[in-house]
């Protein structure tokens, strides 16, 4: 696993105990040294409202309603966390500066995380950083439409931040 290169946008104020840039960073990391991707890899992260998810929840999801999380992942990959697949679009895949491998971007819901955090009885760290590796494993290719794919995602985001040492409260 390479470097990880976390590209940050807060849409709304952000004065947390924990750095948004440095938490996302090693949760990405992680997940992906998990799933042993060979690449520095490239991540946008927006902390955004309710009103701005909506309207991308409904834009391209045709969903209308607030989400706590939403992925755009750049890679369409014809299994979960097939790296390999980057190589036949490289001008697509790769940001030509860097030579990262643009992995997607992460968008989550500053009220949502917060309302979840409390809802759950953890720290907001806790849920962001559940969030991002949620969202990392989509941009891997990993779904959650059965009950199978959601349990591998539940024990691989758990994995993660596990050994990250972020636990539940």
């Amino acid at each position: 696993m390479g470097k990880v290169h976390i590209i940050t946008v807060r849409n709304v104020p952000w004065d947390g105990e924990f750095s948004l840039t440095v938490t996302a960073r090693q949760v990405v990391r992680e997940v992906l040294r998990l799933e042993a991707c060979p690449y520095d890899v490239q991540v946008g992260l927006t902390l955004t409202d309710d009103d701005e998810i909506r309207e991308l929840n409904r834009t391209y999801r045709e969903i209308d309603r607030a989400t706590d999380v939403l992925s755009f992942p750049n890679l369409s990959l014809p299994q979960p966390s097939c790296f390999t697949a980057a190589q036949e679009d490289p001008a697509g895949a790769f940001d030509p500066e860097t030579g990262e491998l643009m992995l997607g971007d992460i968008v989550i819901s500053k009220p949502h995380m917060e309302q979840q955090a409390a809802d759950y009885g953890h720290s907001l760290k806790r849920e962001f950083a559940f969030l991002v590796a949620h969202s990392t494993l989509h941009l891997c290719g990993y779904d959650h439409m059965t009950e199978e794919e959601a349990r591998v995602m539940e024990q691989k985001q758990e994995t993660a931040l596990q050994n990250l040492g972020i636990r539940r409260e």
